[in-house]
Order: C-alpha cells, then structure tokens, then sequence
C-alpha cells in the first residue's frame, strides 16, 4: 500500500510538472517592431572589408512566438549598398575605377532559435542570443556616377550581355543577434545578418570587357573606365567565380501585442 501510494504521489508530481512545463513553453506572442542600421556588400568592388561604405537602413517586422526557444518573422528592409575602386589600396582595382550604388529593397520570413528561453514581458527569460535563418526576395538597381548624374547600369549591358540580369532575386539571410526586455511590453535587440545572393551583379560587375553591345558613348564610358580604357577588351573586369553578398545590421526596438484571451491552462503571460 506505502508502494502504490509512493507511486501515485511520484506519478502525480511528474504529471504536474510535465503540465508545467507545456503551459510555460507553448504559448503565443505577436510583436510589431522596427529595424534601424546600416547596410554594406561584399562583391567585385569591396572583396573582403566588412562594414566599408556603410549606409543608413531601416525596417519593419512583425515576429510570431509560440515557444520560449523560437519565433517566426516576417518584415521589409530598406537599405543603400556602395563600392568605389578609388577607395581601395588594390593596384587593379585601382586601374579598374568603377563605382556604383544600388538601393536594396527586401521582403523576408525568418525563424529564429533562441540559445536562451526568452520572452517578453517574463522576468525570469528575459534575455538570450539567437540565430536566425530564412529566404528574401530583394530589389536592386546598381547605378554609376558620370558627368554628375547617377545612371543606371543593367540597362547599358556593361558586359556585353544579351540579356540583361533580373533586378529581383532571391536571397538567403541569416545571422546571429542579442535581444533583451526593457519593460512588461518592449524588447530591444542587436543583430548583424548576412544575405547570401545567386547573382553576380549586385555592383554591375562580373565578367569581361567587351564592346559587343556598348551603343552609346555612356555605355562605353561605364563599361571602361580604366586609365587604359579603350584597350581592355576581353580582359578580365570582375570575378564570375564569386557571387556578391549584401548585409544588414543595427538595433530591433519590438512591442509586444495585447494578448488575445487564451484558455484556462495557458495563463501564463
């Protein structure tokens, strides 16, 4: 009889634990927040300095969590990407002397995997570093800088392309970041992501020189602007072997959404 009732009691604990543990991991939370921060890419015309040239960025997001280890997210970013050979210390890039700027607009959905258990509003989880993985389309439209004016470059065909290459892609952004409570209803955060791309030509730049389509004298002048120029055809102007990379980072400032009413065993907010 001691044995059976041991048993119950012990039985009886792990229930309620177990019940514990479910009505604290398994909830739901909807968050609106803000994005505001820098952007900055990796391509032909900056190959390795992070954070070179940066440019001011924004975004929105709206982030559903439905467990104390991961959320799901959703938002839009707005940012400026620029590379300039004249600001490198490469003796080719140097003699190369392109520049460009492009806006970057991007669509995402994330899911983010929390180190710690976290949530708003709870003061016992309220801070932890992540990861976040997840799939963007982007808009770009590289630009170069000639008699004043910013001219667009896909039009030009630069390379001698046949067809020009499509200004939305698809992108793969990931990254790591820290976020933190700073009151019942408010989260802030610090995030830096990476967005690999399946395009060469975020900076208007990948193969050879070639004249094979430069039909007017702007053409010709962006597509050769070398101390040589004139005489590069079918030299190499860019890497086709790399792919350009673009990157967000800054501060997320996240409010947390009134609750809408839950059932009697998810009570815990």
């Amino acid at each position: 009889m001691k044995r059976f009732l041991f048993i119950s009691i012990i039985l009886g604990l792990c229930q309620q634990a177990l019940f514990s543990q479910t009505r604290k991991r398994h909830f739901r939370q909807h968050e609106v927040g803000m994005f505001l921060g820098g952007s900055y890419y990796i391509g032909d015309l900056n190959p390795t300095a992070h954070f070179k040239l940066t440019q001011p960025a924004a975004g929105l997001f709206y982030r559903f969590t439905p467990n104390y280890r991961y959320a799901f997210r959703g938002g839009i970013n707005f940012g400026t990407i620029m590379g300039d050979d004249s600001q490198s210390d490469n003796a080719d890039q140097l003699q190369r002397n392109l520049n460009f700027k492009s806006t970057i607009t991007e669509f995402n959905v994330l899911a983010e995997f929390n180190f710690l258990e976290y949530r708003i509003s709870n003061d016992k989880f309220k801070f932890t570093t992540y990861l976040f993985l997840g799939l963007d389309v982007f808009m770009f439209k590289p630009q170069a800088q000639y008699s004043n004016q910013w001219i667009d470059l896909q039009p030009l065909h630069t390379e001698g392309q046949t067809k020009g290459y499509k200004l939305t892609q698809m992108a793969i952004p990931f990254g790591i970041g820290v976020k933190a409570n700073v009151s019942k209803k408010i989260g802030i955060g610090l995030e830096w992501g990476p967005r690999k791309t399946f395009t060469d030509y975020l900076d208007d730049v990948s193969g050879t020189y070639s004249n094979n389509v430069y039909d007017s004298n702007t053409a010709r002048k962006l597509a050769d602007r070398s101390k040589n120029a004139g005489n590069n055809i079918d030299k190499q102007r860019g890497n086709p072997r790399t792919q350009d990379w673009y990157f967000f980072f800054g501060i997320t400032l996240n409010f947390k959404l009134n609750p809408q009413a839950a059932p009697c065993h998810a009570y815990d907010h």
